[in-house]
């Protein structure tokens, strides 16, 4: 299962061992590599001290990133040129900020070094020179076990390091496996360590989360543990609220299933996570019909609760905007009466840019309602109609019109001012209708035509 080892990983252990120190390969490679995963990056524990690292390696190829945590970057020589972390074994001082230790020493042997890790899948060494494997915490047994357990004293792990009950949850999700009953129970009583943990790294956690092949495995494990109250409270409102014919689930449920049946991609499952988190708010009864409910406009509503979420988790402006009008579109009805007008108005409202992902985010909530529907049935003939749109190449934004804001100065003979705004949106919605009208003569001249008006 080594064997697929890169030769310029092996190179740096071979390098430490023939300058008489121990030098295993450590972390998560080993653990993907005994799971059958390709691994990332390649992580090298050692017993030499970070000083020495550096004059085995020299400065051309060691670069001292970390030497207060005994980290020193190797760049090997090899092609590919490749960048490994290589730590010396260390020994760690009390936890003070729920994240660093407040000391740390080189005097520590290998099992000191890996009893120091979050999990025991990911505390197994691997010294490749002789084929020797350090697994002092059976990782190799949880993983045939398919359980995420922490090294040693659960609440101790935790708190430590607030992060690790989300990594856990993560790794969890990601790997399918289960987490140990221990572990899961130490959850709660660590949540306080959690609170201090930074909205970044969260928001890292969670991308990654609902990158792996169910997220709603690791969402349903942050419920049972009291995470998810203190990283998306705003789906909590939604477990229970019950919905109308046309699902089969509770809101909760179905925003969970649409999760797991979006693609693969951050900006849609993320959608998924948001984009009914304005029922519960919006939820009335349906007129005529006992035990239904309507939710008028939740979709708006939705959106404020989104970018309070995207603003708290801090998530870069652009995606910001994009969940945010995924959220707001997400409810869009297409009906075959639409004119080639029409359809390029909903492109020009949505954006070309977030049509894809909104036909991504549409089928994966049409296939989670749970009364088998066809998930493309509803978006086929508007996806044809947009491609034939597109085909035409007509406009569908002020800058793809003929002229632009200079021009209608010239023509007007007006300083820059907001009528040049909406000289060109006027002149967009005729061209809409009419795309022929595209073109610099025509166009200049129903802007003269505007004046004379």
């Amino acid at each position: 299962m080594f064997d697929t080892i890169p030769a310029e990983v092996l190179s740096v252990c071979r390098r430490l061992k023939e300058a008489g120190h121990a030098a295993f390969i450590v972390g998560g490679s080993i653990r993907d590599l005994i799971i059958g995963r390709a691994p990332g990056d390649f992580d090298v524990a050692t017993s030499a001290h970070p000083e020495t690292t550096l004059r085995v390696f020299g400065s051309r190829f060691a670069i001292p990133t970390g030497l207060q945590h005994g980290t020193v970057t190797v760049l090997t020589n090899e092609s590919p040129k490749r960048h490994v972390e290589v730590t010396t074994f260390r020994g760690e001082g009390a936890y003070l900020d729920g994240r660093r230790p407040s000391t740390v020493t080189f005097s520590a042997t290998l099992d000191e070094d890996l009893s120091r890790r979050d999990f025991t899948m990911n505390a197994i060494a691997y010294d490749p020179t002789d084929g020797t494997i350090a697994d002092p915490f059976d990782g190799r047994g949880d993983i045939a076990r398919k359980l995420v357990r922490t090294v040693g004293d659960p609440v101790l792990r935790f708190t430590e390091d607030g992060l690790r009950p989300m990594r856990g949850v993560r790794q969890a999700a990601q790997l399918g496996f289960a987490l140990d009953a221990a572990t899961e129970a130490a959850i709660p009583q660590t949540l306080e360590s959690f609170r201090k943990v930074s909205a970044e790294r969260i928001r890292d956690e969670l991308r990654k989360l609902l990158l792996s092949p169910r997220p709603s495995v690791g969402i349903e494990a942050m419920r049972r543990t009291g995470l998810l109250t203190e990283v998306l409270p705003e789906l909590l409102p939604t477990i229970g609220c019950a919905q109308n014919r046309f699902h089969k689930h509770d809101v909760y449920t179905h925003i969970l299933a649409t999760v797991d049946a979006a693609v693969p991609d951050f900006i849609v499952r993320m959608g998924a996570l948001l984009h009914d988190l304005g029922k519960p708010q919006t939820q009335a009864p349906r007129d005529g019909a006992p035990g239904e409910f309507t939710f008028f406009r939740h979709e708006q509503v939705g959106v404020d609760i989104a970018e309070a979420i995207c603003t708290r988790l801090k998530l870069p402006a652009s995606e910001r905007a994009t969940l945010c009008g995924l959220v707001s579109g997400h409810m869009c009805f297409y009906t075959p009466d639409w004119t080639d007008g029409t359809v390029r108005r909903f492109v020009k409202r949505v954006g070309p840019d977030l049509v894809p992902s909104l036909f991504a985010l549409r089928e994966a909530d049409i296939a989670s309602r749970g009364q088998g529907e066809d998930r493309e049935a509803e978006t086929r003939e508007l996806r044809a109609r947009i491609a034939k749109v597109a085909a035409d190449d007509a406009a569908l934004r002020v800058t793809d019109l003929a002229i632009d804001g200079k021009d209608v100065m010239r023509i007007l003979g007006i300083a820059p001012s907001r009528r040049i705004g909406e000289v060109l949106e006027t002149l967009l919605e005729r061209v809409l209708d009419q795309p022929e009208l595209n073109q610099r003569e025509t166009l200049e001249r129903l802007v003269r035509e505007s004046a004379d008006a």
